[in-house]
């Protein structure tokens, strides 16, 4: 596996595989790689011939007060890793390359609406910070496929509408959210989490089945005011176990608005603090199958 630091050599290695007719996948990442990172590069590897993965610490994503300083890094276990797993090129960007200028003068991408809602609302700051080094890491590797974990599901949704509103021939593919096998979701946040807490963390996805299994047992429960409740019976829930919700919300799949009576194809969408780890977690729930 190549690693390169310059865009003129990444370039240089896309373009070649291109030459030999390859399909380019990309991965990008902020290192310090768990089990669900590679899922992500295996299911690359699976749909494209020469796979691309980047490592670097966004700071634009990060607000004040939040992990940018502490945020986890383990540069030669993650290039050991992608190795064994076939990776081809691993991209090592430094941050004058993504960020040539003043970070306060950089052109921004914005997703509007969309990137407004939930994660957005509360840190205003980090889709910014998320869509404008994603369009700058797609114009440099240029790749056919992009493949992003599902566990940010607001996250993956705010980059298809960006892919389709700027015209990026690129195929945005989805994985499912990798787990423990108590139910929490693989982050490199887990490692936040003391012994404790740990064993709690599972209670977020616990609560969203719980949710999932009344939505598909009392589809008729969907009105504003029943799914209010059944939220605040889900915050009032953590907070007996430790959390701090920031927001656990019934939405639609297709626009992550709030879900309505008739909506067939519904995500529970769900952030919480627990001691210096904020979780992210989500549930697609579908009506109406048998």
């Amino acid at each position: 596996m190549n690693q390169v630091q310059r865009v003129q050599s990444l370039r240089a290695a896309v373009q070649a595989a291109r030459n030999d007719k390859k399909t380019i996948g990309f991965v990008p990442t902020m290192g310090n790689l768990h089990e669900g990172h590679l899922e992500l590069v295996r299911t690359a590897k699976r749909r494209a011939e020469f796979v691309v993965v980047s490592i670097f610490v966004n700071p634009t994503q990060f607000g004040k007060n939040e992990d940018l300083g502490n945020y986890p890094s383990t540069p030669e276990e993650d290039a050991r890793r992608l190795a064994e797993l076939g990776a081809d090129l691993l991209f090592l960007p430094k941050h004058e390359t993504m960020y040539p200028g003043s970070l306060d003068e950089q052109t921004v991408v914005y997703v509007p609406k969309i990137g407004d809602l939930y994660c957005g609302k509360d840190r205003p700051e980090h889709f910014y910070g998320v869509t404008t080094v994603v369009s700058r890491l797609f114009n440099m590797v240029q790749p056919d496929i992009a493949v992003f974990g599902n566990k940010d599901y607001q996250q993956i949704a705010i980059i298809r509408r960006m892919v389709e509103d700027l015209a990026y021939p690129i195929q945005v593919v989805g994985v499912d959210t990798v787990r423990n096998d108590d139910g929490l979701a693989l982050s490199s946040r887990n490692g936040y989490l003391d012994a404790k807490q740990l064993k709690a963390a599972p209670n977020l996805q616990k609560r969203l089945s719980e949710m999932a299994d009344v939505l598909k047992q009392k589809p008729a429960v969907i009105s504003k005011s029943a799914l209010k409740l059944l939220e605040d019976e889900a915050k009032d829930d953590l907070k007996r176990k430790g959390f701090k919700p920031q927001y656990i919300t019934v939405c639609r799949q297709s626009d992550l608005k709030p879900a309505k009576k008739g909506d067939q194809e519904l995500v529970i969408l769900a952030a919480a603090q627990l001691g210096k780890a904020r979780l992210i977690d989500n549930l697609e729930v579908f009506l109406g199958e048998s």
